[in-house]
C-alpha cells in the first residue's frame, strides 16, 4: 500500500510539475471543443518555460496570477503550449501547432473566436501586467 501511495504521489508531483497550473490546460484540441460548447474564445500562449526569459517573467507576472486567470477565464479558455529544453517529449508534441500556425517567436499569443478562426496575434511581453493584459484581451480584433 505505501508503495502505491508512494507512485501515485510521484506521478500527481510529476503532472502537475509540467502541468500548465490553475487555470490553464495543455489539451489545445480539447480546449477548441470546450470553447465551442461554451461559446468562449481561446487564448494560446506559446511558451518556452524553461529557457526563455520573456516566457518567463509573463508567467511570474501575468499568466500565474489569480487576478488573471479569474478574470480572462470568463470569456477564453486558456491554452499553455511549452516548449522546454528540458522536456524533449513536450516540445515535440506541441511542434505541430507551433508548425501550423507559424509561430517563430516567444511567448506568441493567439487569440481565436468559439469557431476556432484566429483573430489576433502578438507577443505577451507587449502587455506586461495583469491590466494591460487584460484591457488588450477586451479590446483585441
Amino acid at each position: 500500500m505505501k508503495t502505491l501511495a508512494a507512485l501515485l504521489l510521484t506521478i500527481f508531483i510529476t503532472s502537475a510539475a509540467h502541468g500548465a497550473g490553475d487555470g490553464w490546460t495543455t489539451d489545445i484540441r480539447a480546449a477548441f471543443a470546450k470553447a465551442k460548447k461554451e461559446n468562449k474564445k481561446i487564448l494560446v500562449e506559446f511558451t518556452g518555460s524553461d529557457w526563455c526569459k520573456p516566457c518567463i517573467e509573463m508567467k511570474k507576472n501575468v499568466f500565474s496570477k489569480k487576478s488573471f486567470t479569474s478574470k480572462a477565464s470568463e470569456k477564453f479558455i486558456l491554452v499553455e503550449l511549452d516548449f522546454p529544453t528540458g522536456n524533449e517529449a513536450l516540445s515535440r508534441k506541441n511542434e505541430p501547432y507551433a508548425e501550423k500556425l507559424g509561430v517563430n517567436a516567444f511567448p506568441t499569443v493567439i487569440l481565436f473566436n468559439s469557431d476556432g478562426k484566429e483573430y489576433n496575434r502578438f507577443l505577451a511581453q507587449s502587455y506586461p501586467t495583469v491590466d494591460k493584459f487584460l484591457t488588450h484581451l477586451a479590446t483585441a480584433k
